[in-house]
């Protein structure tokens, strides 16, 4: 499905920064006196050079220049990049902010863990079924109707071929705590294509859960769905047919290494 939130839309906008001239000492206190910050980042006009936090600032000399203590092989991401994808490098890296700089290199923002845990708590399922029915009934020309039901993961036909082994940790934790939003499901002449929750039926299989709660999409005559020749053509027949892959290097996620 499409349509996920981007780092762009949840991003802090308003970025407080330090050039690299600045001492250790007036950044300690400006940290000291900020609302809440443990770092900032680094930049010399609108270009990011690192990041420097109070660990960085812990035991350096009062008198020297940030740029000698900060970290400069700094993770940035792209505004483009989708906010699921920015939290999987916020797991993996460990990091609790991503500076996000444009197609110029330039700041334009930063996304903190926050900010992602806002974009999860803002997600609106329902939003999201009512936006594929419009897309199906505008594509096909027929009319649909939405069901609430238990579907059985074994009768499930996936329609993305693989799924992230860290992602797929966080639905196992949703799952075990009663957190799991409902699957999206579409009934095609009773064929159903699970077109979005891929990571949550994969976690509930690993679980042994047999059935999830979802809304099923039912067009009133079958359709030709491009997502059932997407399953054919990459030989998708049930869910245990998904891969799945560790993270690889997201084409939006560059270091500052790049940037210099």
């Amino acid at each position: 499905m499409s349509g996920k939130p981007t780092v762009g839309e949840y991003m802090t906008r308003e970025v407080e920064t330090v050039s690299p001239d600045e001492t250790v000492a007036t950044v300690a206190r400006r940290m000291a006196d900020s609302d809440g910050h443990n770092g900032f980042p680094v930049t010399q006009g609108r270009t990011v050079e690192g990041f420097v936090s109070a660990g960085d600032l812990l035991l350096a000399d009062d008198d020297a220049p940030v740029f000698t203590v900060m970290t400069e092989n700094l993770i940035v991401a792209h505004p483009d990049m989708k906010v699921t994808d920015a939290a999987r490098v916020i797991l993996r890296s460990g990091i609790q902010r991503l500076p996000v700089v444009d197609d110029a290199d330039n700041l334009v923002g930063i996304i903190s863990n926050t900010d992602v845990v806002r974009s999860q708590i803002e997600r609106a399922t329902p939003g999201k079924v009512g936006k594929l029915m419009r897309t199906l009934s505008q594509i096909h020309g027929v009319e649909l109707d939405e069901e609430r039901r238990e579907v059985a993961i074994a009768d499930l036909t996936p329609t993305q071929a693989r799924v992230y082994a860290d992602e797929l940790e966080g639905r196992q934790y949703e799952l075990e705590h009663g957190l799991a939003e409902p699957l999206v499901v579409i009934d095609n002449g009773g064929t159903l294509y699970l077109a979005d929750g891929h990571h949550r039926a994969m976690a509930a299989r690993e679980g042994g859960i047999e059935a999830m709660d979802a809304y099923v999409i039912v067009p009133r005559t079958t359709i030709d769905l491009g997502m059932a020749k997407t399953a054919e053509k990459e030989g998708l027949r049930v869910v245990d047919d998904i891969e799945v892959v560790d993270y690889a290097r997201h084409p939006l996620v560059e270091t500052t290494k790049r940037l210099q």
